[in-house]
């Protein structure tokens, strides 16, 4: 069995909720420096970690970067972590590519780091590796992620998955309890969730662009069912292909979650969980990416451009570094029935693909005779 598949069936066993990746990130960094690179582990404080290999020659720093966590998941009334992303077929397929890449001598000038980052399904982890300053003196930044077979199968690969904006808010709503049989003496938060949910579904921004509004969780509990409940938790998943489109739903959420509770003479308060921006690429990370699954699995398995409307916080690394190049393909491995589904599986001959594919996009920049000099970022 090829080392990808090895490491991806150990890491499997040791599923890992977001920032918690503490079996995960040991076995990483030790792989790692058996390899043969200089490891920094607590990235920005967590459980991130970095390989970096320096030719000492001069070029410019080529970032890999692969996510390390699991989802949570409600098994038999548990709530358990379960790798039902493909995270941990990600960080098998960066750290063998990682030791061939040293093993074959291929980078030849300039920095490899190989990135491994926590808390990608919660959202913050690419915080936690910005903040780290470990992206400082990167140049160019690609990532990859198992897709659907629906999406692409064994042996292909989508040169550029364009991820939506994705944010989850919550609002706390606020009523007065009363007894059931006094309703008139208190405000029914529950029946002010009811309208608010009501009130999103009327949101419209511009139909010719993708987006989605809809309530994916209401809590609320007054303790009996004969007393009129004065809190509600309602939670809205929303969705973008364009970053503005994003930021007019944030306004217009909050605008109508207020005034429908506010009908019932409730108040409301609104917190941000989850924020990630839509995917912005670079033309040339998009041809180098395009290049190397052409050599790797021939130009009739590249597939073009695809967008979803599933969110990844890889697409934050550009908003937060503007003169960071970066690119994002998707890779085809036979993946049913679908992502974040516990009994999700897939193909895992697709880790050798996705490994050759990485070690030839590390090629093609950090090679002899590279077009790819980082000049943009100095």
């Amino acid at each position: 069995m090829a080392r990808e598949q090895d490491f991806r069936e150990y890491l499997h066993t040791i599923p890992e909720f977001g920032l918690e990746e503490h079996k995960t990130s040991e076995f990483v960094a030790k792989t790692l420096r058996e390899a043969g690179f200089d490891v920094t582990e607590g990235l920005g404080g967590h459980t991130g970690v970095v390989g970096i290999f320096d030719s000492g020659k001069p070029g410019p720093t080529m970032a890999v970067r692969a996510d390390m966590d699991a989802l949570g998941h409600i098994i038999d009334g548990k709530h358990v972590a379960i790798h039902s992303c493909g995270h941990d077929g990600h960080t098998a397929m960066a750290l063998a590519a990682g030791e061939e890449i040293i093993k074959e001598g291929i980078v030849k000038r300039g920095k490899l780091k190989v990135i491994f980052q926590p808390a990608e399904e919660i959202g913050q982890g690419a915080y936690t590796i910005v903040d780290s300053g470990v992206l400082d003196d990167v140049d160019y930044l690609i990532g990859q992620h198992v897709r659907p077979i629906q999406e692409a199968k064994l042996g292909q690969a989508i040169a550029a998955l364009y991820y939506s904006a994705s944010h989850t808010v919550e609002f706390e709503i606020k009523g007065q309890r009363a007894h059931g049989a006094r309703p008139h003496l208190g405000h029914n938060a529950l029946h002010a969730a009811a309208l608010a949910i009501l009130a999103a579904t009327g949101i419209q921004p511009n139909p010719e662009r993708s987006f989605s509004v809809k309530a994916t969780r209401c809590l609320c509990d007054s303790g009996a069912t004969n007393a009129i409940p004065d809190k509600v938790l309602l939670a809205f998943d929303m969705r973008a292909g364009e970053n503005d489109t994003m930021a007019e739903l944030n306004e217009k959420i909050k605008i109508a979650v207020e005034n429908a509770v506010a009908a019932f003479s409730c108040t409301c308060t609104c917190k941000t969980l989850i924020d990630l921006p839509a995917a912005e690429y670079n033309d040339d990370m998009c041809e180098l990416l395009e290049d190397s699954i052409a050599e790797v699995l021939g130009r009739e398995n590249t597939l073009p451009a695809q967008t979803t409307p599933g969110g990844e916080d890889f697409c934050y690394y550009v908003i937060a570094k503007p003169n960071l190049h970066v690119g994002f393909y998707g890779l085809g491995a036979d993946l049913k029935p679908g992502l974040h589904q516990p009994d999700m599986h897939f193909n895992t001959e697709a880790l050798t693909y996705g490994k050759k594919i990485l070690k030839t996009a590390v090629s093609k920049v950090l090679g002899e005779n590279s077009k790819y000099n980082g000049e943009h970022n100095r």
